[in-house]
């Protein structure tokens, strides 16, 4: 069986990756199994999503503690001790990061024993679709690091994104971005190993058991909303100048995750922790005093 876990942040699309990674796989004729790990739901907080794949029945449920493969589609994760990416991640493993470092960079800074890929999604999504869009992406990474085929990927697509959008063209735009990143990425995927058998003479199997800070660790923990710092997964941050700005006040009335404040000389500012870059508030600033600036490195 081949176990793929996707680390993203709500809006980003993992469940989404996950399910064009099953289908892709049962297209093939696998066996697949995809659900998504939500916590927190909301806009901007870690999320997971898990796909299995097998030539056999897939009897495994729960989330997967240990991965053969890792698709971080937010590198700013790897720093999240909450979120932990790399949990389970052990040699002959493979780590997908959607960063702009170098596969080498990245694996020296994160310290990861695994095979390390990286492609800056963020940026194909934004040349490709005109938005910071990762799902179909990251699941053309997925895919071809699972060593499935490219006309599967393109159905899977398909299927999984033509109820999510409506517009035939922006469709193709999705499918032609996931085939580009199936053919972009280094092919360094574990694949799909011969089955074992399972049943061996009874139909019981043994399930291991997993602790509660593994199946579980929510249910026990004190609220941890305020440690969840959604401002990680901006791909533009807001700027004044306050030479232009009135002190209208339009932008802090306009955020719609309450992250604009204001400073003692009256002027309003970024909580850059928790601001996720809509930039609404720049959009509608009527003296257009707001810029935005791309952020590109993570470090």
């Amino acid at each position: 069986m081949l176990r793929v876990r996707f680390h993203g942040r709500g809006g980003q699309g993992a469940k989404v990756a996950s399910r064009v990674l099953g289908t892709a796989a049962f297209i093939e004729g696998y066996y697949a199994q995809d659900f998504p790990l939500y916590g927190a739901e909301r806009r901007g907080a870690p999320i997971a999503a898990f796909t299995r794949i097998s030539r056999e029945p897939v009897l495994e449920r729960g989330i997967i503690a240990e991965p053969d493969i890792v698709i971080v589609m937010d590198e700013t994760l790897l720093d999240d001790k909450m979120a932990s990416p790399l949990t389970g991640v052990k040699e002959g493993g493979i780590v997908f990061i959607n960063t702009t470092h170098s596969a080498s960079e990245a694996k020296g800074r994160y310290k990861i024993p695994a095979s390390v890929t990286t492609m800056d999604l963020t940026k194909i999504g934004m040349e490709k679709l005109g938005k910071t869009v990762l799902s179909t992406l990251a699941g053309g990474v997925a895919a071809k690091l699972a060593g499935l085929n490219e006309e599967s990927l393109r159905k899977a697509v398909e299927a999984e994104t033509s109820d999510i959008v409506t517009d035939r063209i922006l469709l193709e735009k999705n499918i032609g971005a996931a085939v580009y990143c199936f053919n972009s990425v280094e092919p360094v995927g574990v694949g799909l190993k011969p089955a074992p058998t399972i049943y061996q003479g009874s139909p019981v199997i043994a399930v291991p058991f997993e602790p509660a800070n593994i199946s579980a660790p929510s249910v026990n923990s004190a609220a941890n909303t305020p440690l969840r710092k959604t401002g990680n997964m901006r791909t533009f941050r807001p700027v004044w100048d306050y030479e232009k700005c009135t002190k209208c006040m339009t932008c802090v009335a306009r955020c719609p995750d309450g992250c604009i404040k204001v400073n003692d000389e009256g002027f309003p500012f970024t909580d850059y922790e928790n601001c996720k870059g809509c930039m609404i508030c720049a959009e509608e600033c009527p003296a257009d005093a707001i810029a935005e600036e791309r952020e590109v490195h993570a470090w």
